[in-house]
C-alpha cells in the first residue's frame, strides 16, 4: 500500500523480461547499489530460498535490536559466494555455517559471504547471520519505512516495522529481492514482558522470562520479504471464525487495550470484506496461516496474514472519500485495500519493483469490486471513475527493470481504471470474475512478470491486449477520441495512441447505445435521423474532444 492520499503512496519489488523499452522515457540514472539491490546478481541466482528463522530481541528503551537470521537454501548451481542484504546502520557481526565462522566483504547494503564447504547442486545448506544495531527509524511510515518507535495514550511502547520499497533489509538480513520467496519461516521476537508481540502466521508459543517474553510465530506459506513484520504493544486480542471457501478461517484481531470496543465495531467489516473478495478473487490464499488485523502507529500495510491497521477506526481514508463520489465512505479503506493485497501482492507477487502495478492496480480496483458486491455496478463505477482526479500521468506505470525502480504512483488509480475499462471490453461479468479468480488459482503463491499477466489476460479474454497494455502501462498518453458531427453523420478517430491501438468503446447516439471501433484514421457512421446528442460511456478510460 504506500502512496495513495493524492497519489502519494509509493511502492515496491523484478522482471528479466524487459519489453517494449522504446515506449519509455526514463531519464533516471542509477548506481551500482541500485543494481545490487534490484537485479538477480550471480551471488543470488545460484541458490533458492527454503527457510528463514528470524530470532531477534527488541529493546525499546535504547531503540536497539539484536539477533540472528538462519537462512536455509537449496543449491541450484555451483558457487562459493552468497549475497546477503542488510542496510546500515545495522551491522553484521558474524556469519557461520556448521559452526564455522565465514569471511565476508561488504559493498553498501550488499554483503558477500565466502563459503568454505563445497556447495553441491541439489543439497540444502544453512548459514546463520548474526547482527545488531539501531535500525533506521521510519520518518513517515509507511512511506519512508523502518522501525516506528511510539508511545500509546497510556505511555506504553507502541512499535512496528514497515519496509515496502525501502526493503526488508532495512531491519533484518535476508535475500532482499522479490523474485525468490522463502517457502516457510519462523519468527521469534523477544520483548519486555509488559508488552505483546504480533508477527505473521500462527503463534506457536510464548516463552516467559524474568523481564522479557519471546513470541514464536510460524508462517507455513511462501512469503515475500517486505511482508514480514514485527508489531509490539499493549495488545488485547479477540477473534472469530469465518466459514469460507476452503473451510473455517481463523480471523484474529490485535488492538490497543483502550480501543477494544471501537475495534469490535469497526472490524465487523473484515468478514464482509472476506466474503466479497473470495467471491471475486477466489479463496483467501493463506488459510493455514490465518488472517489478522493488527493495530499499528501508522496508517497500515499489507503484511501477509498480519495486515496492519491505523485508520483511526473510521470509514474512508482517514475519514476522507478518495473518489469524491460518496461511495468511499461506505467502507474502511485500510481494511479493504490492504487486505486486497493478500491476493495481489502476497499471493501473486511481482518479481521486480518495476512491475508493482500488479500489486497496486488490481488492489485499487478491488475497492470498487467490494462496492460492486454490496451496492451494485453503478456504485462501483461511480467510485472508480471518481478516482480519476488523482491520476497525474507524469510518468509510465511500469518502471525500469533490474535497478529497484518503481513506476508512477498512477499504478493505483490509472491502473484500476485500466482494469475497469478491460471489464467493459469483456462484456461478461461472470467471465470477468472467472478471469480474476483464475489469476489467483493459476499463479497461486508465485512471483510473476508483467508479460505473464498480459499474456494470461489476452488468452482468457480472447482479446489481443498488447497495444492496450502498451498504451496504459508504458506511456502517459490517454487515448483521445476526436469526433465531428454533421447532421446525420458522425466522424471519429483516435489520437494520442500507440501503434495498433484500436480499442472499441460504447457510446450513446441520440440516447441509443452502440459500439464504435475507432482507429488512428477517420471513420464515419450515418444515422437515419440527425444526431442531436453524442456521449462516450464513462466506464472507458479515454478522453474525447469535439472538433
Amino acid at each position: 500500500m504506500r502512496n495513495l492520499l493524492l497519489l502519494i503512496f509509493l511502492c515496491l519489488c523484478f522482471n528479466a523480461e524487459a519489453q517494449d523499452t522504446s515506449l519509455f522515457n526514463n531519464e533516471n540514472t542509477f548506481s551500482r547499489q541500485d543494481t545490487l539491490r534490484g537485479s538477480i546478481t550471480p551471488e543470488r541466482a545460484w541458490w533458492d530460498l527454503n527457510y528463514y528463522h528470524l530470532d531477534i530481541e527488541v529493546n525499546p528503551e535504547d531503540k536497539f535490536i539484536s539477533g540472528k537470521n538462519t537462512i536455509r537454501y537449496k543449491v541450484l548451481t555451483e558457487n562459493q559466494t552468497l549475497q546477503v542484504d542488510l542496510q546500515p546502520p545495522l551491522k553484521i557481526e558474524k556469519v557461520t555455517q556448521n559452526d564455522q565462522e565465514l569471511a565476508f566483504t561488504s559493498e553498501g547494503n550488499a554483503h558477500f559471504v565466502k563459503l568454505k564447504e563445497q556447495q553441491k547442486v541439489g543439497s540444502y545448506n544453512e548459514i546463520v547471520v548474526f547482527y545488531s544495531g539501531h535500525p533506521k527509524e521510519a520518518v513517515r511510515a509507511p512511506w519512508d519505512g523502518g522501525f516506528t518507535w511510539e508511545k500509546d495514550d497510556n505511555g506504553n511502547d507502541f512499535i512496528a516495522t514497515s519496509c515496502q520499497g525501502l526493503g526488508a533489509s532495512v531491519w533484518w538480513p535476508n535475500k532482499d529481492h522479490m523474485y525468490d520467496e522463502v517457502d516457510s519461516m519462523k519468527i521469534s521476537v523477544t520483548v519486555p514482558k509488559n508488552l505483546k508481540e504480533v508477527s505473521n502466521g500462527r503463534l506457536l508459543k510464548v516463552d516467559k522470562n524474568e523481564n522479557t517474553a519471546t513470541y514464536h510465530w510460524f508462517v507455513s506459506n511462501p512469503i515475500n520479504n517486505y511482508g514480514v513484520n514485527v508489531n509490539i504493544g499493549d495488545y488485547v486480542h479477540f477473534g472469530e471464525k469465518y466459514d469460507g471457501e476452503k473451510g473455517s478461517l481463523d480471523m484474529d484481531y490485535y488492538v490497543l487495550s483502550y480501543n477494544l470496543e471501537k475495534a469490535k465495531k469497526q472490524f465487523q467489516q473484515a468478514p464482509k470484506m472476506m466474503e466479497a473478495f473470495e467471491h471475486w478473487f477466489g479463496p483467501y490464499p493463506f488459510y493455514e496461516d490465518s488472517y489478522k488485523l493488527v493495530e499499528v502507529p501508522y496508517l497500515g500495510m499489507e503484511h501477509q496474514s498480519s495486515v496492519t491497521y491505523g485508520n483511526k477506526y473510521e470509514n474512508g481514508y482517514l475519514g476522507r472519500d478518495l473518489s469524491g463520489s460518496g461511495w468511499g465512505l461506505k467502507f474502511d479503506f485500510i481494511i479493504i485495500h490492504e487486505t486486497g493485497h493478500e491476493w495481489f501482492a502476497n499471493n501473486i507477487t511481482n518479481k521486480d519493483i518495476a512491475d508493482m502495478w500488479i500489486h497496486e492496480s488490481f488492489t485499487a480496483y478491488s475497492e470498487s469490486l467490494y462496492l460492486n458486491y454490496y451496492y451494485g455496478k453503478e456504485a462501483a463505477s461511480a467510485y472508480v471513475i471518481g478516482t480519476r482526479k488523482s491520476i497525474n500521468n507524469n510518468k509510465p506505470i511500469i518502471g525500469q527493470y533490474d535497478v529497484n525502480s518503481e513506476g508512477s504512483g498512477d499504478m493505483y488509480y490509472k491502473g484500476s481504471n485500466m482494469l475497469h475499462t478491460l471489464r467493459q471490453l469483456v462484456e461478461d461479468d461472470e467471465k470477468w470474475r472467472s478471469i480474476l479468480r483464475g489469476l489467483n488459482k493459476d499463479f497461486y503463491h508465485q512471483t510473476v512478470t508483467t508479460k505473464q499477466i498480459e499474456d494470461y489476460l489476452s488468452e482468457k479474454t480472447g482479446i489481443d491486449l498488447h497495444a492496450f497494455f502498451n498504451q496504459y502501462l508504458r506511456t502517459t498518453k490517454i487515448p483521445n477520441l476526436e469526433y465531428k458531427i454533421s447532421k446525420n453523420t458522425l466522424k471519429f478517430k483516435y489520437t494520442e495512441i500507440v501503434a495498433d491501438f484500436d480499442m472499441p468503446i460504447q457510446v450513446k447516439i441520440n440516447n441509443s447505445e452502440q459500439w464504435i471501433y475507432p482507429t488512428n484514421t477517420w471513420k464515419e457512421i450515418k444515422t437515419k435521423a440527425p444526431i442531436k446528442s453524442f456521449e462516450v460511456d464513462q466506464d472507458f478510460y479515454i478522453k474525447s474532444s469535439k472538433l
